[in-house]
């Protein structure tokens, strides 16, 4: 069995800006996991563990996809949680740019996987990069009021070619990160 995901990788640019965004935000004292910033990314399925022979099919429905859509830009635009910025319980970074596109592909994706038995996702496709997870209810208040505080984000667009299928490895210190598979966009 292999623990995977597809997800959006993001440029190593992007990451110092995570990295001082989260800094902001745990100036808080909240109890919260955050997710290593090398880790972070724009999760399109989530597998699960899967039999090492399902994985070519996986792959395969992923790249029939991934050639008819062409390359598209994303931007995180601003940070959030869910439910909500009063009782934050996962703590986000939206994105804006292409989104029509993003989604279209999306949708395709889950229609793909459906085939092969996996459901598609309960809630409507919201693309963000989690940052970080709430523990326990200690000093949340202060987290959403840093949260309420941030101004938008200005930060450059980056370009999205591709799509990679990650092997997720669960240690003691975090979950580990492995491309299974790298999917170009287009033909």
């Amino acid at each position: 069995m292999i623990r995977c995901f597809l997800a959006i990788d993001l440029p190593d640019t992007l990451r110092p800006q995570l990295a001082l965004l989260q800094g902001e935000l745990k100036k808080s004292n909240a109890d919260v996991r955050w997710v290593a910033v090398g880790n972070i990314h724009l999760t399109l399925k989530f597998f699960g563990n899967v039999p090492d022979n399902e994985i070519d099919a996986i792959t395969l429905a992923a790249r029939e996809v991934a050639e008819n859509q062409a390359p598209f830009q994303l931007q995180a635009t601003q940070a959030g949680a869910f439910p909500s910025m009063k009782s934050p319980r996962v703590i986000w970074v939206g994105l804006g740019g292409d989104v029509i596109p993003l989604a279209q592909m999306y949708h395709k994706l889950e229609k793909a996987f459906e085939v092969l038995g996996h459901l598609p996702e309960g809630r409507p496709f919201n693309p963000h990069l989690t940052l970080g997870r709430v523990k326990s209810p200690a000093n949340r208040h202060r987290l959403a009021m840093a949260l309420e505080k941030l101004p938008p984000l200005n930060w450059p667009p980056f370009m999205v070619n591709e799509i990679i299928l990650f092997k997720s490895t669960l240690t003691p210190q975090g979950s580990i990160y492995s491309p299974l598979q790298v999917i170009p966009l287009g033909k």
